[in-house]
């Protein structure tokens, strides 16, 4: 069982595993050929008036978690197969915010691992 996070400029691993693209908006500048995506989950990124709201301002970042997390307890069905698929192989959460602490892939993560937990236990 595990989850990465990783930014999806950086170059493709083997140990990456299952790369998932988990923002709304595609990253500026990269060629779809160049990600090597297993998928791109648009449903899993933030709502737009979400991701507007927070701007990647580390002073927010405790309220958009929290915010976040309840837009994701709504989005069960995109999850639950990720976390399937997490309990088996390692998955890859890929953005493209500069922010590496402080962005929604690092959210999720933390949302999907607090979910491991609760089955594994």
């Amino acid at each position: 069982m595990s989850i990465a996070v990783k930014r999806v400029y950086e170059q493709p691993t083997k140990s990456d595993g299952y790369r998932i693209l988990v923002d709304r908006l595609w990253p500026r500048g990269l060629k779809k050929d160049d990600a090597a995506l297993d998928a791109w989950s648009k449903e899993l990124a933030p709502s737009t008036a979400l991701r507007k709201w927070f701007g990647h301002d580390p002073a927010r970042w405790e309220s958009f978690r929290h915010r976040y997390a309840s837009e994701l307890d709504a989005a069960a069905e995109y999850w639950r197969p990720l976390l399937t698929q997490a309990a088996r192989h390692r998955v890859t959460l890929l953005f493209g915010a500069h922010d590496e602490e402080h962005n929604n892939a690092v959210a999720l993560k933390c949302y999907l691992d607090a979910l491991l937990k609760e089955h594994v236990h």
